[in-house]
């Protein structure tokens, strides 16, 4: 058996059993990692359905160039599908993203350009914004959006959850993952509650980010919204992918809880993952201690690969100078 290009290796990631870090705490927690996809993280999944959507829809045509905003994983899945779909990409990052995601989305032949982090999302120098522009701009190009692509929900509503479901034997109570663009998440927890509706969805956000406040009283309070350095969860706006009926509460988890649970899940359970991860099982595990009994099953989607970050959360040296260390 052989794949005919590696988006075809997309999906299908294993369920691991964490043990060390969950000392203590009731019931089963597994993880989801989706670094086994071929770009190394999740994203490839909502990336290949978004362009493979497009294509039906008429949007993107041949010799067409994609154009999208990014953090630097669905960057990745859309130059893979770019690749073997025969299409050009420039990718738009803000400057708080880590070096090695630039560098890797130039080596599989993405145009990147880096826009400052610290300005409002409707300031023509952000991110979203220069996306926009330069999907204006730029003759036969597409403009993804993955914040309001409901083809980011639909991929994991039809594939990541079912791939749960299947995996847990039907037991899964739980379901933990962090919030970004909100359509992992949302889309599993959609089709898991379909099958069974106790199951408890926890979301997980980062200070500075309005998820968890928008959830418990509605407000967009825009005071929630500073700098932090926890990449690929949290947001300053609110993505249409995110229902916040399918997701049951929110916990925040600050950038240093973050950053030491990644390193020790590298070091601990062998799982070399990015900084995102972190924030996922330090705050699942804080929900779990709480309130999983000996008989649930809890599932935590771990995003990404620990390459993505070696110049920092894997840097002793940048560790101390946060004074993380």
């Amino acid at each position: 058996m052989y794949f005919n290009h590696v988006i075809d290796a997309v999906g299908h990631t294993p369920l691991v059993k964490l043990n060390k870090v969950t000392d203590g705490i009731k019931g089963t927690v597994l993880a989801k990692v989706e670094y086994f996809n071929p770009g190394n993280s999740v994203k490839d999944r909502m990336a290949i359905r978004m362009v493979e959507d497009a294509e039906k829809a008429g949007l993107l045509k041949p010799g067409g160039t994609i154009i999208e905003g990014t953090s630097g994983n669905t960057g990745m899945g859309l130059a893979l599908a770019a690749i073997a779909k025969g299409y050009q990409t420039i990718f738009v990052m803000s400057d708080k993203q880590s070096k090695e995601k630039q560098d890797i989305l130039r080596a599989v032949g993405a145009q990147v350009v880096v826009c400052p982090v610290d300005v409002a999302p409707d300031d023509p120098r952000s991110y979203y914004s220069v996306a926009r522009r330069l999907n204006a701009e730029t003759p036969n190009s597409f403009y993804p959006n993955q914040y309001d692509n409901l083809s980011n929900t639909a991929a994991h509503y039809d594939h990541t959850g079912p791939e749960i479901w299947a995996g847990t034997d039907q037991k899964i109570t739980h379901w933990a993952a962090g919030v970004g663009t909100g359509g992992t998440i949302c889309g599993v927890s959609k089709y898991l509650k379909e099958q069974n509706p106790a199951i408890v969805t926890v979301g997980l956000d980062t200070y500075g980010s309005v998820f968890k406040k928008y959830k418990e009283t509605g407000i967009f309070d825009k005071n929630e919204i500073y700098p932090y350095k926890t990449e690929g969860i949290g947001e300053d706006i609110l993505p249409k992918n995110v229902d916040f009926d399918v997701i049951d509460l929110f916990i925040k988890v600050a950038d240093k809880d973050a950053a030491v649970m990644t390193r020790r899940l590298a070091r601990e359970e062998g799982l070399f993952v990015g900084w995102s991860c972190g924030s996922a099982v330090f705050g699942a595990l804080e929900y779990a201690r709480e309130h999983l009994k000996e008989d649930d099953t809890m599932v935590v989607l771990l995003p990404d690969h620990g390459t993505r970050y070696l110049g920092k959360i894997y840097n002793d040296d940048w560790m101390r100078a946060q004074g993380w260390l």
